[in-house]
């Protein structure tokens, strides 16, 4: 029996800060490289990710656990494949339009049941895998683009780049919540919320280091660009910072497959803020896709119970 009180509101929560975050970085991406895009995030985030730590610390009175040696591997591992996964991501945007990219990159949640059942041996119930399935349906409508495709043409789309590295974004991405829930496991102590925080803090600082170290040594010139981007990259910073605890706070507290479902929800956020942040115009399908996503974190939420 799954407690929905700490992380389904997680989730959900996660799902629109990302949406947001995402949205604002493509803004950013256009001024910057992929590598230098993809920094922002942590590099503007890790501030707000110590005071998230150290603000809970203090609230809750809460002492340091002792992790396992193994933690510090798996924060590694997770923030690595995390990198990769942004990357892919920015690249996507190229190719297709924001809703569009990100909807390849939904691909995730059928990856991320997948992986976790055989590196974790995480079960779910056969409603979450119907929930899998719907939304797959609805993210990969949305990834039309609002044109009629018929079964061969949608194959062939799928050999396109914009399908390609989306779906390899939702790849990493899904080994970036594996990574990341063994890690809050080899934290200890009893409190989960406190477990994410301190994986969190630890995983962007490895990803600042990783990341930084890569465009100083690939891309210099991009270092100055990135500082000097600081209003718009501190707003990346820090909604990136509070969706990944709540991101995190998830992976913490429940199957990494079933907050990857109901987190496709995200994409309801992001139709949103396509068409009235970035001014992309909404279409029929779109509509269609949004409401068998939703189909698809219901039945999930009902295969928890």
């Amino acid at each position: 029996m799954m407690s929905f009180p700490i992380w389904l509101p997680a989730t959900l929560m996660a799902g629109a800060l990302q949406a947001w975050r995402t949205a604002i970085q493509r803004r950013v991406s256009k001024e910057l490289s992929v590598n230098a895009a993809g920094l922002v995030r942590y590099l503007y985030g890790l501030p707000f990710t110590m005071l998230l730590l150290g603000g809970y610390r203090m609230l809750f009175a809460t002492p340091l656990p002792s992790p396992d040696p193994l933690f510090l591997l798996f924060c590694l591992g997770g923030g690595l494949a995390q990198i990769i996964a942004t990357n892919l991501l920015i690249m996507a945007f190229a190719y297709r339009n924001f809703v569009v990219g990100t909807a390849y990159a939904k691909t995730e949640a059928v990856q991320g049941a997948i992986l976790s059942f055989l590196l974790m041996g995480e079960r779910l119930h056969p409603l979450a895998w119907a929930g899998i399935g719907c939304g797959v349906m609805g993210v990969m409508l949305l990834s039309t683009g609002g044109k009629r495709m018929g079964p061969m043409d949608f194959a062939r789309a799928l050999g396109q780049p914009a399908a390609l590295t989306g779906i390899a974004s939702g790849f990493f991405f899904a080994l970036t919540a594996i990574g990341i829930r063994r890690a809050t496991q080899e934290v200890g102590g009893n409190d989960p919320v406190l477990a994410a925080l301190i994986v969190l803090a630890v995983t962007v600082a490895m990803q600042t280091a990783m990341q930084g170290g890569f465009l100083l040594l690939r891309e210099p010139g991009q270092m100055g660009r990135v500082f000097r981007n600081w209003r718009v990259s501190g707003q990346v910073g820090l909604l990136s910072s509070l969706g990944s605890a709540c991101w995190f706070t998830g992976f913490a507290t429940a199957p990494v497959a079933l907050v990857r479902i109901v987190g496709q929800i995200e994409v309801a956020f992001t139709l949103g803020f396509g068409h009235f942040y970035l001014g992309e115009r909404m279409r029929r399908s779109e509509v269609v896709g949004l409401i068998l996503v939703a189909g698809g974190v219901v039945l999930a939420l009902m295969g928890s119970l």
